[in-house]
């Protein structure tokens, strides 16, 4: 399944963005909760969208600073627009009262609502550029929230190997980021740039990953501002994701792996 993060055509109306989904014929929209974008956080007008372009919501995304009230809106819209997949970030370094929270109600959250809520790899931001400026910001943590998603140009920010990375998370992996990095920027277009991301996308589907796989590129490097640049764009990035990850084939014996877990 193939989506779109919106973030990456930040500064265009919600409603466009669906209809550039639709003609790039994604399957979908991977909903970013902009904190300055009311039309993000209107479950009705984001329902109204669904119905209209008949593309669902694959994803819900909660910004960096969220707290519990927004992860539980966040929970309240999935079940509004009927998506079951919600990506937290992890929080500040000294913000315990959230960190308490998110370790111990998400958990509850999930079992009673019948809900994917995902942690996602932490950027490399740091104090003083040694100390780390969030918690829960290496893999064992992810592995003890259970549910992770995975941004490709955060694992190489952190300079991080990321097929060693994925290894460790394979079995809590629910949701990708998919971007590179080229030149030291990050959210670059898949195939320019640093990344092994056809040996990443070929793994996830020889291993049975069923989550979708989300295009998050920088609006600049996804032609923001051109119609033409942009569809372009998307459509490479969809042929980038056909090539290495649909037209893969699942290794024998992964399907039955993955029933039996």
């Amino acid at each position: 399944m193939i989506t779109l993060s919106t973030d990456s055509l930040r500064g265009y109306g919600l409603n466009r963005i669906f209809q550039f989904v639709k003609e790039a014929n994604y399957d979908g929209v991977d909903l970013y909760l902009d904190p300055h974008d009311f039309d993000t956080q209107d479950a009705e007008y984001i329902k109204l969208l669904v119905n209209q372009f008949k593309l669902p919501v694959i994803a819900i995304q909660t910004p960096p600073n969220a707290t519990p009230k927004m992860i539980v809106d966040a929970v309240t819209m999935a079940k509004k627009i009927d998506t079951k997949v919600i990506i937290v970030q992890p929080p500040k370094m000294f913000n315990f009262k959230y960190i308490k929270w998110l370790t111990y109600e998400v958990p509850k959250i999930r079992q009673r609502e019948e809900i994917s809520i995902a942690l996602e790899n932490a950027p490399s931001d740091t104090f003083l550029g040694i100390i780390p400026e969030h918690a829960m910001n290496n893999l064992n943590e992810l592995r003890k929230f259970k549910h992770a998603a995975l941004d490709t140009t955060r694992v190489a920010q952190k300079k991080d190997d990321l097929i060693r990375v994925y290894n460790i998370l394979r079995k809590y992996l629910v949701h990708v980021h998919v971007s590179n990095v080229k030149k030291g920027k990050g959210y670059a277009m898949p195939g320019e740039g640093i990344l092994p991301l056809e040996s990443f996308l070929t793994k996830l589907k020889q291993e049975g990953y069923r989550g979708a796989v989300s295009f998050k590129i920088h609006p600049r490097f996804l032609g923001a501002g051109n119609h033409k640049d942009i569809m372009e764009n998307m459509a490479e990035c969809k042929k980038f994701y056909e090539d290495y990850f649909v037209k893969i084939e699942t290794l024998p014996g992964i399907v039955e792996e993955k029933k039996a877990e």
